[in-house]
């Protein structure tokens, strides 16, 4: 089953999770730590009022609003630095299924093209919406990665319910491992 299929077959909790995988992949490109997103995981995990989804959103907003516009990154993470703040800035308060569907699929499309500017990946960003589809060929070893995680958090999350998240989140651990350690890598090549 494609990643457009998966996301349009996803129940309120998939697309949350979704989203909040994706987002937590590039978490760091925004100055984050491991941490940061641990409050919405909770919330989305124990089910909690839907109020208190959107005050810990808010919150996360807050602790990762940029206080020096000053940077040194070089254009590929500046651009991926600008699409994780979309994902951020785009996550909604209304956690309803239509409140989040279409979050988590522009969350889905961001997280890829992150992966493939990073990748130094010369295909046109419209391959994104492609690779979603099941047409990967000739797709860069990153964006698979990255695609292969956001297929599984979905698959766990279809198949366990609540019970798949801890899962989700070790999936999203990882992938934020691997984006970090490009990132270093690529600085390390600048310097």
């Amino acid at each position: 089953m494609s990643l457009v299929e998966l996301i349009a077959e996803a129940d309120e909790r998939g697309l949350t999770a979704g989203g909040l995988a994706c987002l937590d992949r590039c978490v760091s490109l925004l100055g984050g730590d491991d941490e940061i997103l641990r409050p919405l995981w909770a919330a989305l995990a124990d089910g909690s009022d839907p109020d208190d989804w959107a005050t810990r959103l808010e919150q996360v907003r807050i602790k990762l609003t940029p206080t020096d516009a000053t940077g040194t990154a070089e254009a590929a993470e500046g651009e991926a630095a600008i699409l994780a703040r979309r994902m951020l800035e785009g996550a909604p308060a209304d956690r309803s299924a239509s409140g989040v569907r279409a979050w988590a699929d522009d969350c889905s499309v961001a997280a890829l093209l992150v992966h493939q500017l990073l990748n130094a990946s010369t295909a046109d960003p419209s391959s994104a919406d492609a690779y979603r589809e099941g047409r990967t060929e000739g797709i860069p070893p990153l964006v698979a990665a990255e695609l292969r995680r956001q297929t599984t958090v979905l698959e766990l999350l279809a198949g366990h319910g609540s019970g798949g998240l801890r899962q989700a989140m070790a999936v999203s651990t990882e992938g934020r491992r691997v984006l970090r350690a490009v990132v270093s890598r690529r600085a390390r090549g600048r310097a």
